[in-house]
């Protein structure tokens, strides 16, 4: 019984990855900005039925204090319609980024600004950092890295479906450099990373159960210390990236300098507090365009943020606080 269950198992993921492959096959036919039309309309026009967008309304109304119903709702509508275009759009990731540095006026979908940080990054032969968020279609940083061969993995945390998981790896693979599973024992890979002067480009808006507390939207959040862990050993820059949608199915890439992170008394980054730093900048962003942000993700989880900051020694007050820029 259970070797039938088993082989039940397999043959149901073989289906279902068949069926995903197929799905995205019919994107590709469909071309990158008619896919992306389809899967936001569909979201948006579903997102009322799904059971997940209430925490993202609450999570709107709680970040933004005040603010009139009808507008919550059209910011959670507009991050479902982000979220369709964005899993529509995977079909097309080897072909969306068409930026040329060297001919940066000619007509292309995305266009980049900052581009002389990457090209700094590249020639420095030292480690860096680089941290995003969920915006827009997040992963075209790591794709404008791999197109002008700066040697960057990119930390990812694989869907938990996984027939979803195993199609959207091929897809990374065939567009992206190097990937790293955000799993355990992940950190000892990273470090290998930046021991051979590489770089690390990491989402870091999401909860970490076992993070530092910071200040995001408003609230205290857990968020995962690595990158704070790792510039402070390594002593290198750490730059923020994001990605903006414009209309006409087209993409702004904005790569920020380095970022001057706190130091301790010994002079020393301080972690925690390069963490609320980064976590400002990605909160400026959010509250520039809230509407291109996952807001359905559980973010604030108060429980355990309050047993976190008593484990520190700290009071939540405590919390080094950034201001969003």
């Amino acid at each position: 019984m259970r070797r039938l269950k088993t082989l039940a198992a397999r043959a149901g993921a073989t289906a279902m990855i068949g069926l995903i492959r197929a799905l995205f096959a019919f994107l590709r036919l469909l071309g990158a900005e008619r896919s992306s039309d389809l899967g936001g309309w569909l979201l948006r026009t579903a997102s009322p039925l799904l059971p997940v967008n209430r925490v993202a309304l609450a999570n709107i109304r709680a970040a933004f204090p005040g603010m009139a119903e009808p507008e919550v709702r059209r910011i959670a509508r507009g991050a479902w319609e982000n979220l369709g275009r964005t899993a529509a759009e995977y079909a097309h990731l080897k072909t969306l980024f068409d930026y040329d540095y060297l001919n940066p006026d000619a007509p292309s979908r995305v266009e980049v600004e900052g581009i002389e940080h990457f090209i700094a990054l590249k020639d420095d032969e030292k480690p860096g950092l680089i941290f995003s968020a969920h915006l827009a279609n997040w992963e075209l940083p790591a794709i404008c890295a791999a197109a002008y061969d700066l040697d960057t993995t990119a930390v990812f945390r694989a869907p938990n479906d996984p027939a979803i998981a195993s199609v959207v790896h091929e897809i990374r693979s065939g567009a992206m450099g190097g990937l790293a599973a955000a799993k355990q024992g992940a950190a000892f890979a990273m470090q290998g990373v930046l021991e051979r002067n590489g770089h690390l480009g990491m989402l870091i808006d999401q909860h970490f159960t076992r993070g530092v507390v910071v200040p995001f939207m408003g609230r205290p959040a857990l968020t995962n210390p690595i990158l704070g862990k790792f510039a402070r050993r390594f002593e290198c820059p750490v730059h923020g990236v994001r990605v903006i949608r414009l209309p006409n199915q087209r993409f702004r890439l904005q790569l920020t300098p380095p970022l001057d992170l706190p130091r301790d008394a010994a002079g020393e980054i301080d972690v925690q507090g390069a963490m609320a730093m980064m976590t400002a900048v990605v909160e400026g962003w959010v509250r520039e365009y809230p509407e291109q942000w996952l807001w359905m993700h559980r973010r604030w989880r108060p429980t355990m943020i309050t047993a976190a900051a008593a484990e520190a020694g700290m009071a939540v007050a405590q919390i080094p606080v950034f201001k969003a820029t």
